[in-house]
């Protein structure tokens, strides 16, 4: 074969690897620190109530060192939230909560709700990315633990949120009373569903019930849809992570979630019931796979109008 006719048949080749070489220095470089935020309004509040403005954060994964992730986190109190639902795994380093306290110490007295995933409890580790395709991820040794209980004082008495991990409670917003119900994380099936109910008999009738999950399995969903949902709230799927630019699927979701659904706001459907379902693609990564693309770092503002 001649030179040229050589350098014909690489030059693919050298266009394919450009290519990957600018993805990668996208992804890692750039994409991942264009944080976003998400509007959506949703009709769900009694007649002549007042709008509710509810943030919905998850999926952090705070390292210390990630100051751009704090500030901008720590400026969504200027949104002037009614109420922030936090949907789990918080820290991805022991010593993420001090970075968890800059981001959030500007929405102290704020109403909250907060439940946990797995990284609320233990580190992350090295995981081959490949290995999401084939299903969920399995579990981890549980030997490298984090001080969750540091954490949950953090939001339950410095910040005054609700920790919902197999429970209810029932809050006054803006003269709407509403019920929230959540679980630990289904991932790693840790979470109690049966445990709710009981204490959603003690609590006085509602006006707005919210279900909040960390992971959206699909077990999940029907019974907090069955339990009276009126909107369905959850993290965990980082909406795929890495995407296919303008795709409405994501690539995986790393739970049973159907992949249109693992990012953004769509509907649940079960039993005969249609239900809002609000999935955060969240704010941060493992610090062991450091890249978004075609999936920016969100928040979400649901702004709760009268039906």
């Amino acid at each position: 074969m001649t030179r040229p006719a050589v350098t014909a048949a690489l030059a693919p080749l050298g266009v394919a690897g450009a290519a990957a070489v600018g993805a990668a220095v996208w992804g890692v470089g750039i994409e991942r620190y264009l944080f976003t935020v998400r509007y959506h309004a949703l009709r769900v509040l009694p007649k002549g109530a007042e709008p509710i403005r509810v943030l919905h954060v998850s999926d952090a994964h705070m390292a210390p060192w990630q100051h751009r992730k704090q500030e901008w986190m720590a400026r969504l109190a200027d949104l002037s939230p009614d109420l922030v639902v936090n949907t789990g795994d918080n820290l991805g380093h022991r010593d993420g909560l001090t970075g968890i306290r800059t981001a959030f110490a500007p929405l102290r007295g704020i109403p909250g709700l907060v439940v946990h995933g797995s990284n609320d409890f233990q580190e992350p580790s090295p995981r081959n990315p490949l290995r999401y395709f084939l299903g969920p991820s399995g579990n981890v040794p549980a030997h490298k633990h984090l001080d969750v209980e540091a954490l949950d004082r953090f939001f339950s008495d410095d910040l005054g949120w609700n920790i919902l991990d197999d429970t209810a409670v029932s809050l006054e917003v803006k003269g709407v009373r509403i019920t929230a119900f959540g679980v630990n994380d289904a991932h790693r099936k840790w979470d109690r569903p049966e445990q709710i109910p009981p204490v959603l008999a003690t609590l006085d009738a509602a006006d707005l019930t919210l279900g909040v999950m960390h992971a959206p399995y699909r077990r999940t969903l029907d019974t907090f849809t069955d339990l009276g949902a009126d909107i369905l709230l959850a993290g965990h799927t980082h909406g795929g992570q890495v995407r296919v630019p303008f795709s409405r699927k994501a690539l995986v979701s790393n739970c049973d979630l159907p992949l249109d659904q693992a990012r953004g706001l769509s509907e649940w459907s079960h039993s005969g019931r249609s239900v809002p379902l609000n999935v955060s693609a969240g704010l941060g990564h493992s610090i062991y796979a450091p890249v978004r693309f075609g999936c920016r770092p969100e928040a979400t503002l649901l702004t709760l109008l009268p039906r």
